[in-house]
C-alpha cells in the first residue's frame, strides 16, 4: 500500500538568487497575492455598485492603490504580531526581539485579519467612506490571495496534514516529518479556502447585496472552511490540541464564525429598515 502513496517533492524554498540576495518561494507567492489582487479590485470598482459612488469621491486606480497598500500592512503587521501572540506569546514576551525575526517564519491568518480590519477601518475613516462599503470592496479578492499564500505553503512542506489512510489517492508522505501517508491539508486549504470561497464571493459580490453581506460572507465562509480544514491538520506541536479536542486555529475561527452571522443579520436588519424608510 506504501508504494501507491505519493511522497512530497521536496521543492527548494528558493526560487533564485541574485548573488547572496535569496529570493524565496513564499515571499514571491505574497507578491503575486498582492498583484492578483490588485487587477481583481479593478475589475471590482467597474461593478455595482462601486461604478456609482461618487461621494466623497469616485473610486479610481489611485484608491484602490492606497487600500491595497494599506491592507499589505495589516496582513503583515497583524499576521506577525498574530503569530507571535496566539501561538507562542511566552516565547516573545520573554524574548521580544524576535519579534522582528520574520525570516524564521511564523505568521497567523487570523492575526492578519485583524490587522487588515485596523487598517481598512483607518482608511475608512481617512477617506471619509462607510468601513463596510470598503470591507465589502476587499474581501472577494482575499481568497485568492489565501491561495497563493498555500502554494506557498506547499513549497516549503510546512503545515503537513495528519495521518491520513494510506488508501486515500492523495494521501502524501512528506520525509522532513516521518513515512507516514499524511493528508496534504495545504492543498485543501487551497481549493476550499482559495478558490471556492472566491468563486462564492465573486459571484454573491455581483448580486449587489445589502452592505455589509460581502463581508459577512467571506467571515462565515473563511471561518467554516478553515474549521473543517482544520481536523485533517497536524496540530503545531507547540501547542496540540486545546480544550475539546479542538485546534487553535479552529478555536480561532469560531469568533469568525459567529461574527460573520451577526453581521449578516445586521446588515439585513438595517436594509430592510432602509427599505421601509424609503
Amino acid at each position: 500500500m506504501l508504494a501507491l502513496v505519493l511522497t512530497f517533492p521536496g521543492f527548494d524554498p528558493v526560487a533564485f538568487s541574485i548573488g547572496p540576495i535569496e529570493v524565496h518561494w513564499y515571499g514571491l507567492m505574497y507578491a503575486l497575492a498582492f498583484l492578483v489582487g490588485y487587477f481583481l479590485l479593478r475589475v471590482r470598482i467597474t461593478q455595482p455598485p462601486y461604478a456609482q459612488v461618487t461621494e466623497p469621491s469616485p473610486w479610481t486606480d489611485g484608491a484602490i492603490s492606497d487600500l491595497l497598500l494599506y491592507a499589505i500592512v495589516g496582513v503583515l503587521v497583524g499576521g506577525r504580531l498574530g503569530y507571535c501572540l496566539f501561538y507562542q506569546p511566552m516565547t516573545y514576551l520573554t524574548h521580544p526581539l524576535e519579534i522582528f525575526a520574520v525570516w524564521d517564519g511564523g505568521m497567523s491568518f487570523h492575526g492578519g485579519a485583524l490587522g487588515v480590519i485596523l487598517t481598512l477601518w483607518l482608511y475608512a475613516r481617512a477617506r471619509k467612506r462607510p468601513f463596510f462599503e470598503v470591507t465589502d470592496l476587499l474581501v472577494p479578492a482575499v481568497p485568492m490571495g489565501l491561495a497563493f499564500g498555500r502554494v506557498g505553503n506547499f513549497i516549503n512542506g510546512e503545515l503537513w496534514g495528519r495521518p491520513a489512510d494510506p488508501a486515500l489517492p492523495w494521501a502524501m508522505i512528506f520525509p522532513q516529518v516521518d513515512q507516514v501517508p499524511r493528508h496534504p491539508s495545504q492543498l485543501y486549504e487551497l481549493v476550499l479556502e482559495g478558490v471556492v470561497l472566491f468563486v462564492v464571493l465573486w459571484l454573491f459580490a455581483r448580486r449587489g447585496p445589502a452592505r455589509g453581506k460581502v463581508s459577512a460572507a467571506f467571515l462565515i465562509g473563511y471561518g467554516c472552511f478553515r474549521f473543517l480544514v482544520e481536523f485533517t491538520r497536524e496540530p503545531d506541536s507547540f501547542l496540540g490540541l486545546l480544550s475539546l479536542g479542538m485546534s487553535m486555529g479552529q478555536w480561532l475561527s469560531l469568533p469568525m464564525i459567529i461574527g460573520g452571522v451577526v453581521l449578516w443579520r445586521w446588515a439585513s436588519t438595517r436594509a430592510r429598515r432602509e427599505a421601509v424608510a424609503a
